[in-house]
Formats: C-alpha cells, structure tokens, sequence
C-alpha cells in the first residue's frame, strides 16, 4: 500500500482544484481537509507545514508543498516515485476514491 496522501484546501482555491485534478487523474486515493471554515484545522495546517497558503500536499508524512510543487515533482517523474508502494507490497485496491474531512 502506497503512502496516505493528505491536502489542506478551501472550496474556492483554484491551486488546490489543480492539485485535486492533478492526483484524480493519476487515480490517487486522497484525504481532502477543507480548512476555510475550522480554525482548529488550519492551524493543525499551519503546525505540520509551516504555512498558511492552500493547498498543503502531505504525502504520508513528507510535506510536498503546494500547487507548483505537486506539479513539479508530476513533471520531473518524482511523484510517481514517491507515490508509488514499497517493493513487495500489495497493490491498493483504491485508487480512485476521495474522502474528505470538514
């Protein structure tokens, strides 16, 4: 199994409906926490990255960065690399699916 992917994002980003696009389709499984209206969440946000911006991209516990950087590691091969499972693991059978915490 591959790495939980995490994004910290708003309802009206346009950078983070590029990196939720951007993971859809590659068919990356992903945690969506919309920060906009729970302080309690940005913070959580701001303490695991050290930024205030959206999105925030965690890939299990690595803090990729934003937008650009998603795009970035997407166009230099990197992010197939660190998203993909570890020698010998089982493939995760839930790729497409989203889940989100409000």
């Amino acid at each position: 199994m591959s790495a939980p992917v995490t994004l910290y994002t708003t309802g009206w980003c346009p950078f983070c409906m590029r990196a939720k696009a951007l993971l859809q389709r590659k068919g990356v499984a992903f945690t969506e926490i919309d920060v906009e209206s729970r302080r309690e969440l940005r913070q959580e946000m701001i303490e695991r990255s050290g930024r205030r911006s959206v999105p925030q991209v965690f890939i299990g516990d690595h803090h990729v960065g934003g937008s650009d950087e998603l795009v970035a590691l997407d166009a230099s091969g990197e992010l197939d690399r660190m998203l993909a499972p570890p020698a010998g693991a089982t493939p995760d059978l839930q790729t497409e699916t989203t889940a989100t915490r409000n």
